[in-house]
């Protein structure tokens, strides 16, 4: 049998993250309040500053190629997805 291990929402962990940012509270009193290690807290911190980077650092203007096609992709994948809901109506197999 293997350990079970507690999967944390990506709001929770921000929010652990951001008061430890905020620095109300010691890491030792947040370890205390939430009951998670406080390699773990430091963890999403990092992450938390991390992200809030890549925030911070975006540009206005032409989105990076990979962007771009992501958004072609998944422009594509509703297109095709309107073809067959049409399809489907229209056979009468779909309502």
């Amino acid at each position: 049998m293997g350990q079970n291990r507690k999967i944390y929402t990506a709001e929770f962990k921000s929010k652990v993250a951001m008061e430890t940012i905020r620095d109300d509270e010691t890491i030792n009193n947040i370890t205390k309040k939430y009951k998670i290690h406080p390699n773990q807290i430091s963890t999403w911190k990092t992450e938390l500053i991390k992200g809030a980077n890549n925030i911070v650092d975006r540009k206005r203007g032409k989105k990076p190629l990979s962007e771009e096609l992501d958004r072609e992709e998944l422009l594509k994948t509703i297109g095709q997805l309107n073809v067959e809901n049409n399809f489907l109506k229209e056979s009468g197999l779909f309502r």
